[in-house]
């Protein structure tokens, strides 16, 4: 077994908060006690609250912990969309954990600047985010090849160019230009009921694009 390995696995036996005899786990993984000692000195050193000493026995005593973790937009999204499955996996303890990661994760998570205040990872429903995701591809494509999209939200038919994704840390949106309303409008992913790509380009026209819309 690879030291990593088994770095892991001693993590995983301790982790049940019982003290383990250090004999006990050695012959468990199958090494040397001397080696089990470096072990778990490494594993101390590495920030995993270890209660023991050599020749009494080890256990964990706290919930393992992660260090500060910058994240980008981009990674935010992939942790969300991936609470958004779990919650719906319809295991009562993954969905409980998916909620109780994302309410911090949302309390962490700067309030200012983003619209939609209350509507958070924690409380924002994990099924209706997840529909939103499912869009992303072919946004994404419209926005690059300037292709006109039509929406359907609320039972309408929107034909729209879509201008710019915004992701506000809790829903994803789309500016879009709507040809249907002649004005401008925040569409959020989560409440498109089906998307169509037109084959139609569109081209900047005076009063329809990000600049226009920046200057209002």
């Amino acid at each position: 077994m690879r030291r990593a390995d088994r770095l892991i696995t001693l993590i995983t036996l301790l982790k049940d908060g019982q003290m383990h005899r250090g004999p006990d786990l050695a012959a468990r993984l199958g090494i040397s006690l001397r080696t089990l000692y470096r072990d778990m000195d490494t594993i101390a050193a590495s920030g995993v609250p270890i209660e023991g000493e050599r020749g009494v026995g080890y256990r964990v005593t706290a919930a393992l912990t992660l260090p500060p973790i910058n994240l980008t937009m981009l990674e935010l999204e992939a942790l969300h969309l991936g609470l958004s499955a779990v919650a719906q996996s319809g295991d009562p303890e993954l969905t409980g954990a998916a909620k109780a990661l994302a309410a911090r994760l949302d309390a962490a998570l700067p309030e200012d600047g983003a619209p939609g205040q209350g509507a958070g990872l924690a409380v924002y429903p994990f099924a209706d985010a997840a529909l939103g995701f499912r869009w992303l591809p072919q946004i994404k494509q419209a926005i690059r090849a300037r292709q006109k999209l039509v929406l359907t939200l609320s039972g309408m038919d929107r034909t729209v160019r879509p201008l710019r994704l915004d992701y506000w840390g809790r829903v994803w949106t789309c500016l879009s230009w709507c040809e249907t309303t002649r004005d401008f409008a925040e569409l959020r992913l989560d409440r498109i009921e089906s998307l169509r790509v037109l084959p139609q380009l569109f081209i900047d026209e005076p009063g329809k694009g990000l600049a226009d819309y920046a200057a209002r």
